[in-house]
């Protein structure tokens, strides 16, 4: 695999996503969200105040920002940010990354070390603690079927997956994927299930194939030379264009000041769902 740069310049990136022919992600320390095209043109949202961390987009092309510090759930349509969601008075922790499903639900995690949580808000914008006991819930995934919820354990150095309902409860709570070579951050799913997984201090991306008994299958590696590995999207043309975001720390708060974070790209085998 050939990897290739696409953009840096930033602060500490998080939450990619690729959407409507850009690479989306948030940059925690710069108090943004940037956007990226192919041809590595950036245009930024600021957002004063905030430092955002996980990314969804709604079916309507809403865009929601988790707000970790604020704890908040913020909403952009394209013209105006507004709230969508305080969570202060029911997360434990910092808000992390998120996930948004077919209908609209949105998952995300508040980062307690242990006793971190799994909150869902619902189409109709109401809110919900779905998990709790999670050691710093952080990436998280849905299978392409619709009926999985992968969640990354950056402590316990784990996947865990609940099955979904039709109503969006989270039920059979099981590990995915244990032991793994270093915390997990941000991931993606790809059309054959393969959870493509961020190992920030192992300094790679893996891609995960767990066989229903918590055991699993690393079947591919990219190196990143040192750097650290924060989030990854699957996207492009033909979507199998994994994007990958790097720092050269796992700490974001040893970044504050810097623009070292980087956005690269590199040709995968199987695309996104």
């Amino acid at each position: 695999m050939t990897v290739q740069s696409l953009a840096n310049g930033f602060c500490f990136g998080e939450g990619a996503r690729w959407f409507e022919g850009l690479v989306w992600f948030s940059d925690m320390l710069g108090e943004a969200v940037h956007t990226v095209t192919l041809s590595g043109e950036m245009s930024t949202l600021p957002l004063p105040g905030h430092a955002p961390s996980g990314l969804g987009f709604r079916p309507d092309g809403t865009l929601l920002i988790a707000s970790t510090q604020a704890r908040q759930v913020l909403r952009y349509d394209g013209e105006n940010v507004s709230v969508l969601a305080d969570l202060s008075e029911l997360v434990p922790a910092d808000l992390g990354d998120m996930v948004v499903d077919a209908h609209g639900r949105v998952y995300l995690g508040s980062q307690a070390r242990t006793g971190g949580v799994l909150v869902r808000i619902d189409t109709d914008d109401s809110v919900h603690v779905s998990a709790g006991d999670l050691d710093f819930p952080n990436g998280m995934v849905i299978t392409p079927d619709g009926g999985t919820l992968i969640v990354a354990e950056s402590t316990a150095r784990r996947l865990t997956a609940f099955t979904l309902d039709d109503a969006g409860d989270v039920h059979d709570r099981r590990v995915f994927a244990d032991g793994l070579d270093g915390p997990p951050d941000g991931m993606a799913v790809d059309a054959a299930g393969g959870v493509w997984v961020a190992m920030t201090l192992a300094h790679r991306f893996e891609r995960i194939l767990g066989d229903g008994t918590g055991a699993h299958t690393v079947t591919d590696r990219i190196e990143l030379d040192g750097r650290t590995a924060i989030s990854c999207a699957l996207g492009g043309p033909e979507d199998r264009t994994l994007f990958l975001l790097s720092s050269t720390e796992a700490y974001p708060q040893r970044l504050i000041g810097t623009n070292l974070s980087r956005l690269d790209a590199v040709m995968v085998d199987i695309p996104a769902p």
